[in-house]
This record gives structure tokens, sequence and C-alpha cells, in this order.
């Protein structure tokens, strides 16, 4: 049996993606290992959420590869869809599944694939010993499924503190800032047909994210932003020192998203002290602060583009948000802390 303090962290993938899931993943493995946890980290590749015969009978081999009583943290973008593989392993391993969002939730899937990814996760699910999740409007999404509240723990992202320097603004258009990986869920095109409509004040919108996780969706963005010319830039993935620089040279934060389990980009905005427009979807009616930002029904183009027209026209409005966003800053949890969070949450469970 591993002793109290170790487990093992079973990820999907490269978790070195800078994408919200796996940074969370990354930071609290490097922070339970800097408070004196022992961390097994292990990668399993695979088309994950969908994963292929030979991407389970992997999971099965490394599953299995590990020594009984081993507490295993589980992604949820692989432990969803594994439930077998999982149901195996039930009596010998402690299951700990981490969920940032339910695996159906992700927009634009088929009917049968929702169905499908439902039904997978809901049965994973009833192996886990405890379930993490990234917010609480995460553990009411989870509670849907059948897990028990009782067995739900919410461990909120981390951030880490930004120093905001008071620099004169450049002269130029307004700089908006999104990062979200091109794909439906995150709302790019609602974003692009309401800045469509306010062609008459001075911006540029700065896309940083992911164009190749989903060719599709980011050929149709690109074709939909085509009339904008050059307002519209698409940066592609970037590691955290460009992703930085370009949350410091940003004017406003915008996220059209339809759903989310967190927004970490959120919370990094407003380190960054930077006024916010967000919808409203998922975990983001709760992850944004009213002092903020402007928030807008998900999915509405015209609440979305009144809120960017009034952030664009007036520069009061931004330095209050602005203020704001500085103020929720310094209340905002460290990693460290969200670890010794998780951690307390790992030795409770039997």
């Amino acid at each position: 049996m591993p002793g109290p303090r170790a487990c093992c962290f079973f990820i999907p993938g490269d978790w070195t993606t800078p994408t919200g899931g796996y940074t969370y993943d990354r930071r609290l493995v490097l922070a339970l290992r800097d408070g004196g946890w022992a961390v097994d980290m292990r990668s399993v590749d695979g088309t994950w959420p969908h994963p292929g015969t030979a991407d389970l009978a992997n999971a099965e081999k490394t599953v299995a590869s590990l020594p009984d009583g081993t507490l295993v943290v589980a992604d949820g973008l692989a432990f969803g869809a594994m439930a077998e593989v999982v149901a195996r392993h039930n009596k010998r391993l402690r299951w700990v599944a981490l969920v940032h969002h339910p695996l159906h939730l992700e927009t634009g899937l088929p009917d049968a694939v929702r169905q499908q990814l439902l039904a997978g996760e809901t049965q994973a699910l009833r192996h886990a010993r405890q379930v993490v999740v990234t917010s609480p409007s995460t553990a009411l999404d989870v509670a849907a499924m059948g897990v028990p509240p009782a067995n739900i723990a919410v461990v909120e992202p981390g951030t880490d503190p930004v120093p905001i320097l008071s620099l004169p603004r450049r002269a130029g258009p307004l700089r908006l800032l999104c990062v979200a990986t091109l794909t439906a869920r995150k709302g790019h095109a609602l974003l692009l047909q309401a800045l469509a409509g306010l062609t008459h004040l001075d911006w540029t919108l700065h896309n940083v994210g992911s164009t190749t996780r989903d060719p599709d969706t980011a050929a149709q963005l690109l074709a939909l932003a085509r009339p904008l010319g050059e307002r519209v830039v698409w940066h592609g993935e970037m590691d955290a020192q460009a992703l930085g620089q370009h949350y410091a040279a940003a004017d406003v934060f915008v996220l059209a998203s339809l759903y989310e389990g967190f927004g970490m980009v959120i919370t990094e905005a407003l380190a960054h002290g930077l006024p916010v427009v967000a919808s409203d979807g998922g975990a983001l009616a709760q992850t944004l602060p009213a002092e903020a930002g402007l928030q807008v029904p998900a999915g509405e183009v015209a609440p979305l583009q009144a809120a960017l027209a009034r952030v664009l026209s007036d520069a009061a409005l931004r330095a209050r948000l602005a203020a704001g966003a500085r103020s929720a800053a310094v209340r905002l949890p460290t990693w460290p802390a969200q670890a010794a969070r998780f951690a307390a949450v790992l030795e409770g469970v039997e």
C-alpha cells in the first residue's frame, strides 16, 4: 500500500498542452511535489475523449501496472471515456476523478455521441471514491449525473500573482485579447459576428489558442474573420511567457464561450488587471466578479455586441472595470494554497 502522501496522476496526452485543464493538472502536480507528496505522473496518448481500441489497450496496460492500493487521480478527459478499464481495477485502486467539465457538455456533438459520452462518464463516476471539480457550477453538473454531493469536492484553480505596472497607454486602436482554443464551444464565431457590427470603432482582436485541434472550426472562423482584414489576428498556441506579453499589451479581455467548467483565462485576465467582457456560460457566471467586467448571456450576439460597444467607447468604464479587476486579483487563491486544499481532499480518500 502506498504511503499516505503518495498518489498517481493519470493524464491523457501531453500535460504541457497550453489549455486550462492541462495547466490545472500540471500546476497541481508540481505544487503537491513541492509540498512533500510523492506524485507519479502517468501520461497516456490517445484521441481522448474518443479513444480507439489501441488507446484503451494502452490505458489498460498503464493502469494494470499500478500497485494495489494506489491513489489514482484521473483527469476526466480520459476517466470518463474508459469506464470499463476503471471498473476492472475498481477494487484494487482508489480512483479520484478530476472533472474539469462533463464530456457530454462539449458544444457541437451529434446527439448519439453526446448520449454515449454521458452514459460512459456516468458509469465511470460510479467507481470514483471521490470526485474533484473546479467550480461549484461543475459540481452541480456532476451531481446531475448521479454522483452524491458528499462525494464531490470543489478545488478551484490557483493563479500566479502578476505585478501590474502603471504605464501610459500606447497610441493606436484598443487591443482586445481572446485566449481560447479554436473550438465551437469557445464562441469565437459569436465574437466575430458582434465585432463585425462595430467597425466604426477603433479596435483590433488578438486571438491566442490552438488552430489545429479542431481544423474545421478553425477554417470556418478564419473565413468569417476575412472581411475584417488585419483587425483580427490569429497567433496560435503560445508558451506562458509569450502569452503573458499579450495579457500585458491588452486593453480588454473578451471570452464568448458557450460553456466553461471554470474559465481560468478569466482569472488570468483579472491577475493582469484587465477589464473583461464575457459570457455567463457554465461557471463563468461565478468566475467573473461584477466589478471587473461586463457579462452577457451565452450564445447571443446582440448583448455581446452592446457590451463590447460600451467598453470600447467609454474610457472611464474601462478604467473602473480595470480597478475592479485589480481589486479582485488580490483575492485570488495561489497554486500552493489550492494544492493544499487538493491534498486535504486526497488525504480523506479511503
